[in-house]
């Protein structure tokens, strides 16, 4: 029936093939989903979140200080390993954790993800870590919503104190030392594509300044979701002022619901 390809547009074995031909008899057709984690599916910081769970709810001065440009996972490290010389045992951590308020709208868009997975693949890409994030999406119920969650690998040691570490180390001079959410995003894409699924249309949610290295690797079909009146919105705008614009469209969001609207006619399109 077709001929399989060495690359794009070669004959093989005299059977004349294209890329377009094998994306047709093999290829999924899907959204992609993109969301940060932070004050994007939630409304708050998971890291700074967790110090409700310090002595009197705060931090000593000298550890807070403590934080360099670009090295959070291990300044989150410190503050893991004062936890536990407090006391704070993993029990208390998750009862805290799940606390934590998600963004307006987001359970309602999570559940309709979940209801469309037909149409949408869904990942988070994060500076939060494994134990944070699978606590919060558990109790919520919105754990099998996600294909995938890439964030920094976290657990608890045998004296019970929560360690992180680096996701990857890579290249990127615009990212922080331990995560590049281009290079996990374009990765993705690349590993799925060899399974036989294609998205034609990316849509990127996120608030943060670490969201705009991924921003600028979106194509013009692809749809930039910043978070209204947060850091990422005013860097994407920015960048049109000193007329060097993203290549995707751009939906500025305040809402879950707004996003989830967009969604709906995406798939009546």
């Amino acid at each position: 029936p077709f001929a399989w390809c060495t690359g794009p547009g070669l004959p093989l074995n005299k059977g004349i093939c294209t890329t377009q031909v094998i994306y047709s008899y093999l290829t999924t057709m899907k959204f992609l989903l993109v969301f940060d984690f932070d004050c994007t599916v939630i409304d708050e910081n998971s890291d700074t979140w967790i110090v409700k769970c310090a002595p009197e709810e705060k931090l000593p001065n000298k550890l807070r200080n403590s934080y360099q440009k670009g090295h959070w996972t291990e300044y989150m490290s410190r503050v893991f390993r004062y936890l536990g010389d407090s006391g704070v045992r993993e029990d208390e951590m998750k009862r805290t954790m799940t606390t934590i308020p998600f963004t307006t709208g987001m359970r309602d868009l999570l559940d309709f993800i979940g209801k469309n997975k037909d149409f949408f693949d869904c990942i988070i890409i994060s500076d939060s870590n494994t134990v944070f994030i699978d606590w919060i999406l558990k109790a919520a119920n919105f754990h099998e919503v996600l294909d995938e969650v890439f964030t920094n690998p976290a657990t608890f040691s045998g004296a019970g104190y929560l360690t992180v570490q680096n996701f990857h180390t890579h290249h990127c001079a615009k990212c922080p030392k331990n995560l590049c959410k281009r290079k996990v995003l374009e990765e993705f894409v690349d590993k799925k594509l060899q399974q036989g699924v294609k998205y034609t249309k990316i849509i990127y949610v996120g608030d943060g300044g670490n969201d705009l290295c991924p921003v600028t690797s979106l194509k013009k079909d692809d749809i930039a979701m910043p978070r209204q009146g947060y850091t990422l919105e005013k860097m994407i705008s920015q960048m049109s002022e000193d007329l060097d614009p993203v290549q995707s469209s751009v939906l500025v969001w305040s809402s879950g619901i707004e996003i989830l609207s967009h969604l709906k006619l995406l798939i009546k399109e």
